[in-house]
């Protein structure tokens, strides 16, 4: 009797997390959220990340106790001039992992509670039109860095980096 009340407990428990488990397998996966050091006295910053939404969802928002406000950007050329504009959401396509970074999309955070320092980090709150919020750390790189490394260069098969 002991082992059928153990092997009973044993698939009540599996019933429970399995649900669990499929439910945070078709919401989004956020990586590598980071931001550049912004100098003293600075009011901008901005925060990059990689996020995957395994059903496909769309990024609505932000928020950060860093910042007053934090908007979602876009970077565009657009007849030679490089442009910024703020967009009201950001589509992620089902599998397939949307990465914010310079010269694209971005996490704009205006009015920041105070500078941003390289080796420090602060909560980032995402809002997702189906998969809810999801907050995450956002670790502050040097001021040149161009991913979540914090090195200059990115280094990206296929790419070339240009200075003139």
């Amino acid at each position: 009797m002991h082992r059928n009340l153990s092997a009973l407990f044993a698939v009540f428990a599996l019933l429970l997390f399995v649900p669990l488990a499929l439910a945070q397998g078709a919401g989004v996966e956020v990586k590598n959220a980071w931001a550049r050091s912004t100098p003293a006295g600075a009011k901008i910053g901005a925060a990059y990340l990689t996020v995957q939404s395994s059903a496909g969802d769309r990024l609505t928002g932000a928020s950060t106790p860093a910042a007053q406000t934090a908007q979602l950007h876009t970077m565009s050329m657009e007849g030679g001039v490089m442009k910024m504009r703020q967009v009201d959401g950001i589509d992620l396509p089902a599998g397939q992992p949307v990465t914010l970074k310079p010269g694209g999309y971005h996490i704009m955070l205006m009015d920041l509670a105070q500078p941003l320092k390289a080796g420090q980090s602060f909560p980032l709150t995402l809002t997702f039109a189906k998969a809810g919020s999801q907050t995450v750390n956002v670790t502050v790189q040097n001021v040149g860095a161009m991913g979540p490394g914090g090195q200059g260069g990115m280094e990206m098969p296929g790419m070339e980096m240009h200075h003139h």
